[in-house]
């Protein structure tokens, strides 16, 4: 309902009652705004977590903190270079016990640091075309996971050239070692760190014969070969009495590890 006076003036009979309500306002607000400093207060001791977020206080934290940081750093960079020089000394030492630089040459190539030259097999997968349809009769027709390369055929692969006797594997371009994982990703291939598309060539050097003849052997590899009949997926076996397998060059440290 609209007051009937414009002007703005108060009834006469109307003051004594605005008093104690301008009043009560007043302590109100005044309350209101010491809570809301206090609720301040405290978010920014919260946030601070104890220390004075003033800027040369926090200046002087970070300084200390980079120093440390600083001198740790230098510190772990020093044993690393003695480490490397002791290590070099080791390996290049020529009055040393025979026996131990035989250890360590051993070593090094059973980790598959070092190339690694000999007979070996060559196997190539590939996805089918595209357009691929079946072809044998009552096969039914393929769907798109029917036709690519997936993680456990490569893995199939790899698992069969190492039972058969395997000095060393290569995957595409890289040497593995132990630490190695073949880990697929829609269509393409993981393998430490880089991406790489089929087809895909997987290369092992040792006896030939136990190697082909464990491949022959493996299950799911003869899963593997119904679809390539089935759909025209990729498959070739090559032996090579010369082949050359690169060292390892990336890192041996161990990131993670899978506990049972």
């Amino acid at each position: 309902m609209r007051n009937s006076s414009i002007s703005g003036e108060t009834p006469p009979n109307r003051g004594p009652e605005r008093r104690p309500a301008a009043r009560f306002a007043g302590r109100a607000l005044t309350y209101g705004v010491f809570g809301l400093a206090g609720l301040l207060f405290y978010l920014s001791a919260h946030a601070a977590h104890g220390t004075d977020l003033r800027t040369d206080n926090a200046l002087l934290q970070l300084s200390d903190v980079m120093r440390q940081r600083s001198d740790q750093n230098q510190q772990t960079q020093a044993e690393l270079a003695a480490l490397r020089q002791r290590a070099g000394r080791l390996a290049g030492r020529r009055d040393g016990d025979p026996a131990d630089t035989a250890k360590l040459a051993a070593l090094q190539r059973a980790a598959g640091l070092d190339p690694l030259r000999g007979p070996g097999l060559s196997v190539t997968l590939d996805d089918a075309p595209p357009d691929a349809t079946a072809r044998i009769p009552g096969v039914p027709e393929p769907g798109v996971n029917d036709l690519v390369i997936h993680q456990q055929d490569v893995q199939a692969v790899v698992n069969a050239l190492w039972r058969g006797g395997a000095i060393g594997v290569q995957v595409m371009d890289q040497r593995l070692i132990a630490t190695s994982a073949v880990r697929c990703v829609g269509n393409t291939l993981l393998l430490q760190g880089r991406v790489y598309s089929p087809p895909y060539v997987i290369r092992a050097v040792g006896r030939t014969g136990d190697l082909r003849s464990s491949i022959d052997a493996d299950r799911a590899i003869r899963n593997y070969l119904e679809y390539v009949t089935a759909y025209g997926l990729g498959w070739k076996v090559q032996e090579s009495a010369g082949m050359v397998l690169p060292g390892y060059t990336g890192s041996t440290d161990l990131r993670e590890a899978a506990g049972r």
